[in-house]
């Protein structure tokens, strides 16, 4: 990492703005990142994330904020594939993969009939974290206090809904209105990533860096912490790594993400291995 990138920080607002934006995603990706791998939920998101175009070519189309359509587009996929999940669990998959696939098709037909759809249906799919203006960073932390709130207020009825669905029915908790409310804020957390990496790697950022905190902490919290500093980590690395050689930035911070998850998956696996041989010759030895 050269200090080319450092100096062009200091110089130019619009890295500042992307700096920040992938910060701001960092902490979405902390929050609700853990209860999507926990919950083993990842086709589900994935299904909310591609259904978001839907939304965003609509906006583009009649001329609304399409992060305003995404938002609105990401709620009501969540809010469908959610109850699809609770009630028709007979075929679920097919039912969940063909509204991602409808979602996905609107899309691209409402972006299609809109001047200069190739571009904007690139930065949709891909992300560009270069041009995030600063009222979409204000719509960002807003969407971070939401899901900071809900976490906060919540967090002992997602832990219980994420991890034993039975137990939490037998203390009297709604576990059908979290599950749903779960689905919801992942649907914000998919929004908050579309700037930084598009619909197409979103699923990536959202649960590589809480599998790979998984990896060295046993609690919640503590994967909680790690997927947002690990995020953190991954949107600015990639930033910098990307901006010399004029490299597309979500790919390359999906790139980190993908090499450090597997580093850290070996690493564990082989310290683990090394502490089941040190216990097997101890034994021997007794």
């Amino acid at each position: 990492m050269s200090t080319e990138f450092f100096t062009a920080l200091i110089q130019h607002g619009f890295l500042q703005q992307a700096l920040i934006a992938g910060l701001l995603a960092s902490i979405g990706c902390g929050l609700i990142g853990p209860f999507v791998v926990v919950k083993r939920i990842t086709f589900l998101a994935g299904g909310i994330a591609h259904s978001v175009l839907a939304g965003m070519g609509a906006a583009l189309f009649y001329g609304v904020d399409p992060l305003a359509g995404a938002l609105a587009a990401a709620v009501v996929a969540a809010l469908l594939i959610g109850w699809v999940r609770l009630r028709w669990r007979t075929g679920e998959d097919t039912a969940i993969g063909a509204l991602w696939a409808i979602g996905m098709a609107i899309g691209i037909l409402f972006v299609s009939q809109t001047p200069g759809y190739a571009t904007d249906l690139m930065s949709f799919l891909f992300g560009n974290i270069l041009l995030v203006p600063t009222r979409e960073l204000w719509f960002m932390a807003l969407l971070d206090l939401v899901l900071l709130l809900s976490v906060a207020l919540f967090y002992r009825q997602f832990v219980a809904v994420a991890f034993d669905e039975e137990f939490a029915r037998l203390r009297a908790v709604p576990v059908d209105l979290f599950y749903l409310l779960l689905l919801v804020l992942v649907a914000v957390t998919v929004v908050l990533m579309i700037q930084v990496v598009g619909l197409i790697l979103v699923i990536a950022l959202l649960t590589l860096p809480a599998a790979t905190a998984g990896h060295w902490t046993g609690t919640l919290a503590g994967m909680m912490l790690g997927a947002t500093l690990i995020g953190a980590l991954l949107t600015s690395g990639g930033l910098a790594l990307s901006y010399a050689p004029d490299l597309p930035t979500g790919p390359t911070i999906i790139l980190l993400a993908g090499a450090l998850y597997l580093l850290s998956a070996v690493s564990t696996g082989f310290m683990a291995r090394r502490r089941a041989e040190k216990a097997v010759r101890a034994t021997t030895k007794g």
